[in-house]
């Protein structure tokens, strides 16, 4: 009985050990597709495995009793119809499974095609549990193996060395279901890693846009504050002399217009930058006459700051004049910080043109390792410079220079206000 049913098993067995590989390679395109029809596949694939291990059955009916064909049949039932399950309830599809292949063991007959739905429980478990949950069904395959192949080494249809290579083949099976999973955890890792990282880069952004925004608030409020002080004490001083020195109230009175006029020009391109921020007092903060002290005070760390002021200078609004010296300061700490020791001289022009005031800072240092519009770890970088710039309505490019080093060119118009 079991030389009969052994031998058509034979004939079966060598598709049952191609089937895995050819399943396991496969380009991006046909995987994804995969993904999306994995019940259509699993079906067709059960259909045929079932089909090809019945038909080798029913082959040899005359030779074999009828209640062991049968019985053949069912296992092969309960080998491939609980694989359709699988996905679902692995682990009970597979104890199934295994408990079809043990009763196949009793009717002494070999190894069948169905078989092979064993070893692919075996790859899902392990693909879908780690290795301390899923060891326990390769080792409990790898056991079985050879009581059921037992009639082939008994009829010398198998050797002692292919009855190795098949279980050296369901522990790489196992194994490639782990390094799948493992593959699958990492895979998810990086993309959660990237979206957190994404997210923290946003979070970072606005940070710093809402803490420029604060800095800027807090100097307007001084800039508005010393305006309205100003406008307090001519308008005081006018009153009192308007009777006795009516030309000189008249003047007075000129500058508290000269001076409402300005602050409202400052507050209305500020209204865009300033939403609900806090508005803590500051000192005033210099301007461009004040560039030469900052200059200065970079020349007495070491480095060579080289400035050049062309044109004729003309008073700019207080607040403009004092987005430009912040644009330049900012410019000459990044120069500093990131320029490392290539750094070697920086260039400060300031330009005046008739509508506008162009500033320009330019080192030969390296490049910012860190995104220049964040401006690395705690500081605002060209973000601070944009927003000042866009409310003047003025325009900001920056970017690394072609031969090494870093150029900062800011625009800012001034028609109307001088």
């Amino acid at each position: 009985m079991a030389t009969v049913v052994s031998g058509c098993m034979k004939g079966a067995t060598r598709p049952v050990m191609r089937q895995p590989v050819g399943a396991s390679v496969s380009p991006t395109t046909a995987s994804n597709w995969s993904s999306r029809h994995s019940r259509l596949i699993d079906g067709i694939t059960i259909a045929v495995i079932f089909a090809y291990s019945g038909s080798h059955i029913t082959t040899f009916l005359e030779h074999a009793e009828q209640a062991v064909v049968f019985g053949l049949l069912g296992v092969s039932v309960f080998l491939c119809v609980p694989y359709l399950f699988r996905r679902a309830h692995p682990v009970a599809a597979f104890g199934v499974m295994f408990a079809a292949a043990c009763v196949q063991v009793l009717f002494d007959a070999g190894l069948l095609v169905a078989d092979v739905t064993l070893v692919f429980a075996v790859f899902s478990l392990a693909a879908r549990f780690p290795w301390t949950q899923s060891g326990w069904s390769v080792v409990a395959v790898l056991l079985w193996l050879p009581v059921a192949a037992m009639p082939y080494v008994d009829d010398g249809y198998l050797g002692v060395g292919a009855m190795v290579q098949f279980m050296i083949g369901v522990l790489l099976v196992w194994l490639a279901g782990t390094l799948q999973r493992a593959r699958r955890e990492l895979v998810a890792s990086l993309r959660d890693r990237a979206r957190e990282l994404e997210r923290q880069r946003d979070a970072q952004a606005r940070i710093s846009a809402a803490e420029e925004r604060a800095r800027i608030a807090r100097e307007i409020h001084d800039i508005v504050s010393h305006s309205l002080g100003t406008m307090v004490v001519m308008a005081d001083a006018a009153s009192r002399t308007v009777e006795t020195a009516p030309v000189e109230a008249g003047r007075a009175m000129a500058r508290v217009r000269d001076t409402g006029r300005a602050a409202m020009t400052e507050m209305r391109r500020m209204l865009d930058v300033l939403r609900d921020d806090d508005t803590a007092s500051r000192v005033p903060q210099p301007g461009l006459a004040g560039l030469d002290r900052l200059v200065d005070e970079l020349r007495a760390t070491g480095l060579r700051v080289d400035v050049a002021v062309v044109g004729d200078p003309v008073a700019l609004p207080a607040g403009m004049d004092l987005a430009a010296y912040r644009i330049i300061q900012e410019a000459l700490t990044n120069a500093r910080r990131h320029g490392g020791t290539l750094l070697s001289i920086v260039d400060v022009a300031v330009h005046y043109h008739e509508d506008a005031v162009e500033l320009r800072v330019r080192d030969d240092g390296q490049n910012p390792p860190e995104d220049p519009w964040t401006g690395g770890k705690g500081g605002h970088g060209l973000i601070g410079m944009r927003e000042r710039i866009t409310a003047y309505g003025g325009t900001l490019h920056a970017g690394p220079r072609l031969r090494g080093g870093f150029d900062v060119r800011a625009v800012l118009p001034i028609e109307g206000d001088r």
